[in-house]
């Protein structure tokens, strides 16, 4: 699918974003807004499927950006919840006995809830303890509903990439601003790799903030006159969970640190 080329370890994004503003503590759910959609992961084995699907679309063909892994579907050694959390894990292996193997020597597994829930606006949270080293490229995105990239937006909420563990990065890509000349900024968390913390974003018609910790540390603000090619966010985006391997922002990886997950303790959604 058209959608699948976007950034977040799964297209996109080839150039770290430039730092954005000084950071604030104007972060947080809005005064007012109310939860909408949640999953806590409270119900051990696979996820909810009637929250989460996977996303397999490119694993014959090999997934864009020159990464290596191929995602498998409803298999608990690579998506399992757990005593109160998501583990997406990476793994050094080979699933040549899957009908779409492409070659891959690495697995992981990249969750969506496309068909299943979508939102127009809204602040979306996600607590999570990140996979950190070369090779390993974390995120925690959107993508628009009508499957056309850049063209309906993409909304990078967390991107961390494997050569530099801490520098978070918050991005959305669109027709006039997309890759590595997407609009976006980072921050720097010293212990992203065993601590849990909140990843934020507040989309409104607007403006976007990017955020950690109920900090805000970028705005990409609604140009005047906007058009689609620079503000295609007036429509329903989906969500995505993965863990991508190698690639533009994962590099070679280090063999040595598989198995390897993220983990997710929440993902909610509020809205006004």
């Amino acid at each position: 699918m058209a959608a699948a080329m976007a950034g977040c370890g799964g297209g996109g994004s080839s150039a770290a974003p430039a730092p954005g503003p000084t950071p604030s503590a104007q972060g947080g759910v809005p005064t007012g807004w109310k939860l909408v959609w949640a999953d806590e992961f409270d119900t051990d084995g696979l996820p909810d499927a009637t929250k989460w699907g996977y996303d397999t679309d490119r694993n014959s063909a090999g997934w864009y950006n020159s990464e290596l892994q191929y995602y498998s579907a409803a298999r608990l050694e690579n998506s399992r919840v757990q005593g109160g959390s998501l583990f997406i894990t990476a793994r050094k292996e080979q699933m040549t006995s899957a009908a779409d193997y492409g070659g891959q020597n690495y697995t992981s597994a990249r969750l969506l809830t496309r068909g299943k829930a979508s939102w127009t606006y809204g602040f979306f949270e996600v607590r999570a303890k990140l996979p950190c080293g070369m090779g390993m490229w974390p995120a925690i995105w959107m993508l628009g509903t009508k499957g056309a990239w850049p063209a309906d937006g993409e909304i990078d909420i967390m991107e961390q990439t494997g050569w530099d563990a801490g520098k978070i990065l918050g991005t959305a890509h669109m027709q006039a601003f997309n890759g590595g000349n997407g609009k976006g900024g980072s921050t720097r968390i010293t212990d992203t790799c065993n601590t849990f913390h909140k990843y934020q974003v507040k989309w409104t018609s607007d403006a976007m903030q990017w955020g950690v910790d109920d900090t805000v540390y970028y705005t990409y603000n609604r140009p005047a006159g906007s058009t689609n090619a620079n503000w295609p966010f007036d429509n329903p985006q989906y969500l995505l969970l993965n863990v991508a391997v190698g690639g533009t922002l994962g590099g070679t990886p280090n063999d040595a640190l598989f198995p390897i997950a993220m983990e997710v303790d929440y993902v909610r959604v509020y809205q006004p």
